[in-house]
């Protein structure tokens, strides 16, 4: 029996050079639309399926391979031939619709419905069902193959590789409706779960070198470009990650943003981009060694100079002037991003939070809620001026960034110390005074937890700390606020935790 194949692609790369090569090996060919046009002007002896179904095509193409007699063809097996006009089909080559291309691009409801594979998915579906009859192929790349000489396991991988482009177009079509509908907005965790990866490209190894790790895409992506330095590190990759979370709270503004292992070690707002790195840089000089830099404005060539005077991972910023690119790039290994997202989009990206574990997977919403500084509660009798209150929401701010215990010291909207990741929020407040380099005298206090006893409020009253904005919910909230009453400190409460572990 003459071996047949059917095929129908959205995408026609290389389709005409595996008809030709299917043919000349004794294939006949059964095709639709566009593709069998394709292929008949390329000079192949295609068969258009309706001369098999009976039927033309229906709304304008939308219906034209659901038919059983195409069907019955890709799923019998050898027992049911005699139930088959036309007999099998041995290989099955289909691409779908690209409805992935129109993911993140705010198209319009109509659009994506058009572009949902309908037809191509069940025939891929059908094929990989089939696999010990039916050789399916959906990826361009396997069109070398040798199909008059496919062995078993490459049926099955082949097989496989269909169900996971199928399942995985199905989630993105449930993605993007989900989102286009404002569905996400109301019901961000489902019954169910799943994460579709595809590997931009493998790292050097994961957080120490004997982890290995990749790069994989996921939804909508950061749009950026490296000008200089070598490829980004797993370390480098979650290090911008931090420090860019913390420049998109300051994007309109003039912001310096230094971070070390995700934490944030010196943040500052300037009248310029020098000012706000002198000002960030000035918070740890020590831990700044070896840390990244983010800056929500154009990087001239004076800030470059200071740049390149110390020893820096990765320099971050929407632009760049030519003179300080060329700086920046005397230093060979300094990796130079330019972001071309806008800032204020950053938060957009990632709206969930995913941690496997042994018990099974947490998945949470992603810490973006902003402080309204209309809305938090000054819970003193002293009250503060409208400068204190910029100082708090500053420093509010940056310690969602810190990892817990995290605590942060500000004033005139640069930090002067930062604490993160203790495990005991006093022993926090006591290492952050001591990592400020002068006085925290009039400094405002941010903590993103609570706090647990008065033991911080004398702390922070002895080092003549003026204000603490914290978030409240602690049994003892009403000594802690009588405690800063008789100290003499102003005290604010948010009503927002933002613990990061």
């Amino acid at each position: 029996m003459k071996k047949r194949a059917y095929i129908s692609v959205f995408d026609k790369t290389d389709v005409v050079k595996l008809a030709k090569k299917l043919e000349l090996s004794g294939w006949e060919i059964v095709s639709t639309g566009n593709t069998c046009k394709l292929l008949k002007d390329s000079g192949i002896n295609a068969l258009e399926s309706s001369t098999i179904t009976g039927f033309n095509e229906l709304l304008s193409g939308k219906v034209k391979s659901l038919h059983p007699k195409i069907f019955a063809s890709i799923l019998a097996n050898e027992n049911e031939l005699s139930q088959l006009e036309d007999g099998l089909f041995s290989l099955v080559v289909v691409n779908l619709y690209p409805f992935e291309k129109y993911i993140g691009v705010d198209t319009d409801v109509n659009t994506l419905l058009e572009n949902i594979d309908i037809g191509g998915v069940a025939l891929l579906r059908a094929g990989a069902k089939n696999y010990k009859n039916v050789t399916v192929v959906c990826d361009i790349d396997d069109y070398e193959l040798d199909f008059d000489n496919i062995d078993e396991n490459t049926k099955q991988m082949l097989a496989l590789k269909v169900f996971e482009k199928t399942s995985k177009y199905d989630y993105l079509i449930f993605e993007e409706l989900s989102y286009n509908f404002g569905i996400q907005k109301t019901n961000t965790l489902g019954s169910s779960k799943a994460l579709y990866l595809n590997k931009i490209q493998d790292l050097r190894y994961g957080e120490n070198p004997h982890q290995k790790a990749a790069l994989y895409s996921y939804g909508k992506q950061l749009d950026y470009e490296i000008l200089n330095g070598k490829e980004m590190s797993y370390n480098n990759i979650s290090d911008a990650t931090a420090a860019l979370g913390i420049a998109s709270e300051f994007y309109d503004v003039n912001a310096c943003v230094i971070v070390k292992h995700t934490n944030p070690c010196g943040v500052a707002l300037g009248k310029n981009t020098e000012d706000a790195w002198k000002k960030a840089l000035d918070c740890d000089p020590i831990s700044a060694f070896g840390g990244i830099v983010a800056f929500t404005k154009e990087i001239d060539d004076t800030v470059a100079k200071h740049l390149i005077s110390m020893f820096l991972e990765i320099v971050i910023a929407p632009s760049f002037t030519q003179k300080a690119l060329e700086l920046l790039k005397t230093k060979k290994n300094l990796r130079v991003i330019k972001i071309n997202t806008a800032y204020d989009k950053f938060s957009n990206f990632v709206a969930q939070e995913v941690k496997l574990t042994p018990f099974g997977a947490l998945v949470q919403e992603k810490d973006t809620l902003e402080l309204d500084p209309d809305k938090f509660k000054i819970v003193t009798k002293l009250k503060p001026t409208q400068e204190q209150i910029e100082d708090m929401v500053f420093a509010f701010k940056i310690a969602k960034h810190a990892k817990s215990n995290g605590i942060v010291i500000a004033k005139d909207l640069k930090t002067l110390g930062i604490c993160a990741g203790q495990t005991s929020r006093v022993g926090a407040v006591e290492i952050a005074i001591n990592r400020v380099c002068d006085s925290p005298k009039n400094a405002i206090l941010a903590s993103d937890g609570f706090f647990p006893a008065t033991d911080n409020i004398h702390l922070a009253a002895q080092n003549r700390i003026a204000a603490i904005i914290q978030p409240a919910g602690s049994i003892k909230d009403s000594e802690v606020i009588e405690t800063a009453d008789k100290m003499g400190l102003i005290m604010a409460t948010t009503g927002i935790r933002h613990f990061k572990h």
